[in-house]
């Protein structure tokens, strides 16, 4: 029967399904631990998300699919190939800085947090998060998105009696599970409108749609679109974030910053290019508005930030990631005008990839910062350079990379590869709307940066970093000096990464 499922590729299914039974056995633990044994859980699931990690290696002999249909093996629900992988890689290797971050984060806390159900939330989220770059169907994509955001919640609102907490996770949960709904709806009108779920099936019968039903899956193609939007923080679908990074504890915040991010493209890239291909007109055309709307919003926000007002540093991270999200969009909008889809899609994982060392870095200091200057304004950080050299040095160069200026040179060779994408496709006015928000963000950054290097205010006091923190810290640095050192790499690594 051509209903039957084969046997399961264990190997390919590992990175995941380890981060899983990791999170399993932190919440068993949890039942047995003493309260002064239980800084232990964070350390199982650092221990859990490394080896998941690790995992992914004898993946990259070559591509690897299961749960396939036993009629058709060409039709499977995962599929470990190099944009699986990439995509698992940038996941997990974010989620393991983030819990580097919150180790730190739970022992500052002194038992403010409740350590069990937080790392099981975590590496939930986790797991979920690298199921759906492999899911190749949509039925698994969604289910791996809604994993990958229903733990989300819970750790945004997990600061037990913090109204600001309260009322992220419950912006964050609203805004979000209206988007699932109305995608949803786009994959049930998809599925009624072509007979299947697999993405390369619907990508050979939405073409041949009965004429009278051309205008709903056009209407599915749309509406799924919605629910990916709203994960990349696209603009209008970006209100929810910087009320929640504000309210969730910070290593969640950078979490939401990468991961959520990577799950939200990857997402997208999966719909459009492997399902979509033949509504590139549909797609194309919205997306690019999307990426205009959503950089300029982005940006123009950040620069509002005024450097006095509580959790300003946060706030323009958050907006800044709404920024870099629109630039994220382009070269997936491009895809849709050139003839070549998987370079243009090489450009968007190769910017993620960039953006998520950087970004996870600046939180890293953001969250070192915090632990003397609970209320991470920016005007917090005038004169870290006095108090913390390498840690000021560290979020400069960060903040340069993300500016995509010297010595950053990764930062200005991921946002050369993503204008370029841009001018291949023919889309000049995206590429000039890109430059104008290059310009913008240039501002923000180094007036950030600048601010570093001052005379400080008052008494210097010297931050202690504890080892975790130094961890994330060094991971970062060695990652976004390397590639600065050598941008080709990225670009090569990313490159022919779908299919």
């Amino acid at each position: 029967m051509s209903s039957m499922v084969q046997s399961v590729d264990w190997l390919a299914i590992a990175p995941p399904t380890v981060t899983a039974v990791a999170g399993l056995v932190v919440l068993v633990a949890d039942l047995f631990l003493g309260d002064g044994r239980k800084a232990l859980l964070g350390w199982i699931s650092v221990a859990g998300l490394a080896a998941s990690a690790l995992l992914l290696l004898p993946l990259l002999d070559g591509d690897h699919a299961t749960f396939c249909l036993s009629g058709d093996t060409g039709l499977c629900s995962y599929t470990a190939d190099r944009f699986t992988l990439v995509i698992q890689l940038l996941v997990l290797g974010g989620a393991l800085l983030a819990a580097l971050l919150s180790v730190t984060a739970l022992k500052d806390a002194d038992k403010g947090l409740p350590e069990g159900e937080y790392w099981f939330l975590l590496l939930s989220s986790a797991a979920g998060a690298a199921l759906l770059p492999a899911s190749r169907d949509l039925a698994t994509l969604v289910v791996a998105l809604e994993v990958a955001s229903l733990p989300a919640f819970a750790l945004v609102g997990i600061k037990h009696g913090d109204r600001k907490s309260s009322e992220a996770a419950l912006k964050f949960f609203l805004s979000s599970v209206t988007a699932t709904a109305v995608s949803l709806m786009g994959v049930s009108f998809v599925y009624a409108t072509t007979g299947t779920l697999y993405l390369t099936r619907i990508a050979d019968r939405i073409q041949h749609v009965d004429g009278q039903f051309h205008t709903l899956a056009q209407a599915g193609v749309v509406l799924t679109l919605v629910g990916f939007a709203f994960k990349t923080a696209a603009v209008p679908f970006h209100f929810w974030v910087p009320d929640t990074y504000v309210g969730a504890p910070l290593p969640i915040a950078a979490y939401l910053s990468v991961v959520g991010k990577a799950v939200g493209f990857s997402g997208l890239i999966l719909v459009t290019v492997v399902a979509f291909p033949s509504y590139a007109d549909v797609w194309g055309p919205a997306l690019a508005a999307l990426a205009a709307l959503t950089m300029t919003v982005g940006n123009v926000g950040a620069l509002r930030q005024r450097a006095t007002r509580a959790y300003s540093a946060v706030r323009l991270l958050a907006w800044s990631s709404v920024g870099q999200a629109g630039y994220l969009l382009v070269p997936i909008a491009s895809a849709a005008y050139s003839k070549d889809a998987e370079k243009a899609i090489g450009s968007t994982v190769a910017y993620a990839l960039m953006y998520a060392a950087v970004n996870l870095g600046a939180f890293a200091v953001a969250a070192l910062v915090a632990r003397t200057s609970p209320r991470n304004r920016i005007s917090d950080y005038r004169g870290l350079y006095a108090r913390s050299p390498l840690s000021a040095l560290l979020l400069g160069f960060f903040l340069l990379c993300l500016a995509g200026l010297p010595p950053g040179i990764i930062g200005l060779f991921a946002k050369v590869t993503v204008f370029s994408a841009a001018v291949d496709a023919g889309l000049g006015w995206l590429a000039v709307i890109m430059a104008v928000n290059v310009v913008i963000a240039l501002f923000y950054y180094l007036q950030w940066t600048t601010l570093l290097f001052r005379s400080p205010e008052g008494e210097t006091e010297r931050h202690r970093v504890p080892a975790p923190l130094t961890a994330a810290l060094a991971l970062t640095a060695v990652l976004a000096i390397a590639l600065s050192g050598a941008p080709q790499l990225i670009l090569r690594f990313s490159a022919t990464t779908l299919f």
